[in-house]
């Protein structure tokens, strides 16, 4: 399986290239989602649609375990600047985060299981998931009933801060939740030459921005990850005029449910007075869907990295404040979350996820598929 994703390379690097050029946003992935499912069908998988815009295959072998393998699909609202003949050709779009070689790689995954099917001792569902970016289209899977009958799932995503080739993963906790809020200060607006005839929301949202990041520090143990940002303000546009309401954007990422549980009721407590003490009107409301944090079973991580030795290189996975819904998944089926290295300074590939020159070192791919083969047939044969 090694050597025929290895011949699989350029296959993949296509695959890519092609997913890459003409990225869409969440639960807008029309082509992609079309593009699955010919080549899935090419080589005899079956298929249906998932989750309005996803895709799931079925390769079946000989036994009734189930092991699920999942590439995300949508891209993100940013401008490539890569001077690349591959780069997007859809003006505002990108594939700043790899997954286009998400789904590359588990289409070659899909050729390589093809071939042998008849060897596996039970069946592998292929899961090309829309909307990771912000859109939870893992818990809409898991909510239409994809995961019933599933013994065991393995998710994969390049990573840029990881040196091209090597392959990580941890047991337990190594992804954080992500809990979006919105913080609305209301008061009364007017002319900035006569703050005194205003209630002016901008004077308690300063001092609320100020006391958010003394909630981390004060309020929270030390040795417990945690970050608070709140990156976005949104009040007037002009230096002469005061707005009757100032909103603030946040993300809570925690690994602790509870601990982010308790902070959101700090964070409101605060806004609330806060803007009492200068006559206005505080709110603070969880917007979005909050993700989970990524659990893995650290059973299945030990066979990820022992499996992944085979292939090169391998580390255990640094704990990251980013969020993944592949954490739905986990929620329901034990499994294991992993990265492969797709930074190469010697090719200028040093930018990170959700940059506009993002891209990824394509000679490595293959790894991916290799991992994706092996990881499948394996547990089966272990576990089957």
């Amino acid at each position: 399986m090694i050597e025929l994703s290895k011949s699989l390379s350029d296959y993949i690097i296509r695959i890519r290239r092609d997913v890459h050029s003409y990225p869409e946003l969440r639960y807008e992935e029309f082509r992609t989602a079309q593009l699955v499912e010919e080549e899935l069908r090419s080589i005899g998988v079956e298929t249906r649609r998932v989750a309005g815009t996803g895709v799931v295959g079925l390769i079946r072998g000989r036994g009734s375990r189930v092991v699920a393998l999942r590439a995300d699909m949508d891209a993100l609202p940013i401008q490539e600047e890569n001077d690349v003949p591959y780069r997007s050709r859809v003006p505002g779009k990108m594939h700043a985060c790899g997954h286009d070689a998400h789904v590359a790689m588990l289409l070659g995954a899909a050729r390589v299981l093809s071939e042998v099917r008849d060897e596996l001792r039970g069946s592998v569902k292929l899961i090309f998931q829309p909307a990771e970016e912000g859109g939870a289209g893992a818990k809409r899977i898991v909510e239409e009933g994809e995961l019933e009958g599933v013994s065991a799932i393995f998710g994969l995503h390049v990573w840029s801060e990881l040196p091209a080739g090597v392959i990580a993963t941890r047991g337990g906790p190594m992804n954080a939740s992500s809990t979006s809020f919105v913080i609305r200060i209301k008061g009364l607006g007017g002319h900035a030459a006569h703050p005194e005839l205003t209630r002016d929301p901008t004077v308690p949202a300063v001092d609320i921005y100020n006391a958010i990041q003394k909630v981390v520090s004060r309020s929270v143990d030390p040795f417990t990850p945690i970050v608070i940002s709140t990156p976005r303000f949104e009040a007037s546009r002009a230096s002469n005029v005061i707005p009757d309401v100032v909103e603030i954007y946040g993300t809570l990422r925690v690994f602790d449910m509870n601990l982010r549980d308790r902070v959101l009721a700090r964070l409101e407590s605060i806004v609330k007075h806060y803007s009492v003490a200068w006559d206005c009107e505080g709110s603070l409301e969880v917007v979005g869907i909050p993700y989970p944090p990524v659990v893995n079973n650290p059973e299945l991580a030990s066979f990820v990295l022992a499996t992944a030795s085979e292939l090169g290189p391998t580390a255990e996975a640094p704990m990251s404040m980013g969020a993944e819904d592949f954490s739905f998944y986990l929620q329901k089926v034990p499994g294991a979350f992993i990265i492969l290295g797709v930074r190469n300074e010697a090719k200028g590939i040093v930018y990170p996820h959700h940059h506009p020159k993002f891209d990824v070192d394509e000679d490595v791919l293959w790894k991916g598929t290799a991992l994706h083969s092996l990881l499948a047939y394996r547990y089966l044969k272990v576990y089957g």
